[in-house]
């Protein structure tokens, strides 16, 4: 069994690992905030209860974090990553060798940093403390993309992270009855690498 992930470190050394968009909304309330088209600068790394399973996955979180907190120098961005590589903390499925680890920190210090990293497309982004309960804002995320007349990749997405944030396994019903459509039309517009995040989100729940 993996162990429950250890936010501690970061807590402690204040290291930034979420941020809303600067975007604009196209509605705003104390609760959340509503892109119609959706922005990728939505940040919020650990939200999920799936752990990293893949190099790639890892090197993509340390970037994030390497942008996220401009002022960590190099000595500080190596302790941090060798805490995210360490399986026994729980932020990652596998254990790897520290020469794998340095290639991959070696790498993000090599990436331009005044381009955001890739991010995946959120349309609905709710704020801390908005007060709200997992199946109230599962609700909201059902009448605002549900609205729309047609299911894009995004939409799938941003129902498969909102059902695992309530801690229910994610199904292609679920999703259809969210976004008003039918499993047929999930299924269709599903790509494979979501069907991936799916397993993935699914087995992170106990």
């Amino acid at each position: 069994m993996i162990a429950d992930r250890n936010l501690s470190y970061l807590h402690h050394r204040k290291i930034v690992y979420r941020r809303d968009p600067t975007d604009v909304p196209d509605f705003e309330d104390h609760r959340y905030m509503y892109f119609i088209e959706g922005t990728y600068q939505c940040y919020d790394l650990f939200k999920s209860k799936a752990r990293i399973n893949t190099y790639k996955s890892l090197k993509w979180h340390l970037l994030v974090l390497w942008y996220l907190n401009p002022d960590m120098n190099p000595d500080e961005f190596n302790d941090l990553s060798n805490v995210i590589a360490n399986k026994d903390l729980g932020f990652t499925t596998f254990s790897m060798s520290q020469q794998a680890l340095d290639r991959i920190v070696h790498d993000v210090y090599m990436c331009d940093l005044d381009r955001p990293p890739n991010n995946k497309l959120r349309k609905v982004i709710f704020k801390m403390g908005s007060g709200l309960e997992k199946n109230e804002k599962l609700k909201i995320v059902g009448q605002l993309i549900g609205a729309s007349k047609k299911v894009h990749e995004d939409d799938i997405y941003q129902c498969m992270i909102d059902i695992n944030d309530m801690e229910q396994k994610i199904t292609i019903s679920k999703m259809a009855k969210l976004l008003k459509c039918s499993s047929r039309t999930v299924h269709r517009n599903m790509p494979e690498e979501l069907k991936r995040e799916k397993e993935l989100l699914n087995r992170s729940i106990r």
